[in-house]
């Protein structure tokens, strides 16, 4: 028997062809062992774009039929939680990606299993995994800048062609960013995707503020404006905080000219954090006037994914840290616990939205 970890990929869309199935394929200690789609005609094309025969349009015939240590959950985000479930219930290690789920009971639940289960979750945040992301939580929590005062995070990026349906993939100088097919019109409809920018895009900036802080959220006053299109684009929440600190969520998709900012600041009382993840920098100020400065490194894996320029974005970081995880070599470096207050933070600032903004308590989302 190999000695590989044995790794499945359920969805063979954009990201799945883009990021993980090339990781797991390159991967020397990994074994792409099966994969599955609902489509059969993008079944087909991955299955002989990267060579694996055992291809399925039944998940759950594959998780029945495959000997398996491991999987990657890249479907639609309403998805996510019966296919997240079935495979922790198989006693599968998981990649889920992001958003993890889209309600909180659902994001409770499979972190109460992959508990129960000995299991990990690894949540698709690949900016978690940044040397400056673990320095910032490491230097905040610790308390060495004393407690929390205000926290912030900006996200504005051009996703607004997403949420109109445009794919882009017929676009050649799009080739590297979809190597197989494009997003299409997933992303433009709440039925799959379960909104717009927030479950997009606020979902990545929302969970660095929490995993770097380690606060949640225990209100949310939350506006969103749709613009044009069926899903939210513009997106502004105010959070309080189970240490009582207020805390600003802000995004737009609808950047014109440019790449858009992605921006933490967590403000506390012997100093803040300041950290630009478009650049690739950051600060930490302490009260004495001195001031430590984040760079990417590339030797610790601070380095882009494949061809595209701009943003470091090591898209590669949760599949390896999923055949890490087999190995025995590491836990989660995106926990479940930050994937589990990053949707109530969501699932509270949606209920909000619709009720004209109205403060709704995170522990209304379980009565």
């Amino acid at each position: 028997m190999s000695d590989k970890a044995r790794i499945a990929v359920i969805g063979t869309g954009w990201w799945a062809t883009y990021a993980h199935i090339p990781t797991l394929k390159a991967h020397p200690d990994a074994e792409l062992v099966a994969i599955s789609d609902v489509r059969p005609e993008m079944l087909a094309r991955a299955s002989e774009k990267y060579a694996v025969d055992a291809a399925y349009t039944d998940f759950r015939e594959m998780l029945e039929k495959e000997s398996l240590d491991g999987a990657v959950v890249a479907v639609w985000h309403a998805a996510h939680y019966e296919v997240a479930r079935a495979c922790l219930e198989h006693g599968l290690h998981i990649v889920l990606e992001k958003p993890m789920v889209l309600h909180a009971v659902q994001a409770r639940e499979l972190c109460d299993l992959a508990r129960d289960r000995q299991r990990e979750i690894v949540v698709g945040y690949p900016w978690h995994f940044l040397t400056m992301t673990a320095r910032a939580q490491e230097v905040v929590q610790s308390g060495d800048l004393g407690e929390f005062h205000f926290a912030s995070s900006l996200f504005s990026s051009s996703a607004y062609d997403l949420y109109c349906g445009e794919d882009h993939a017929d676009q050649p100088e799009m080739a590297a960013v979809y190597p197989m097919t494009g997003p299409g019109a997933v992303y433009s409809d709440p039925a799959r995707s379960g909104g717009g920018q927030g479950h997009l895009q606020v979902t990545h900036s929302a969970a660095l503020l929490f995993f770097i802080s380690g606060l949640k959220p225990v209100s949310v006053i939350a506006q969103m404006d749709n613009l044009d299109v069926p899903v939210d684009v513009v997106d502004a929440f105010i959070v309080r905080t189970d240490q009582g600190a207020l805390a600003t969520v802000s995004s737009t998709g609808a950047v014109a000219g440019g790449d858009g900012k992605l921006d933490i600041q967590i403000y506390c009382k012997e100093g803040w954090v300041d950290l630009d993840y478009i650049e690739g920098t950051g600060t930490i100020h302490h009260a004495d006037g001195s001031v430590e400065e984040l760079v990417a490194d590339p030797d610790a894996g601070d380095v882009n994914y494949g061809d595209v320029e701009g943003y470091i974005y090591p898209a590669h970081a949760p599949s390896t840290n999923l055949v890490d995880i087999v190995q025995g070599r590491s836990a989660s470096h995106s926990p479940a616990e930050t994937g589990w207050r990053t949707v109530e933070l969501l699932d509270a600032a949606y209920r909000s939205a619709a009720a004209g903004g109205q403060a709704i308590e995170v522990t209304s989302l379980y009565d």
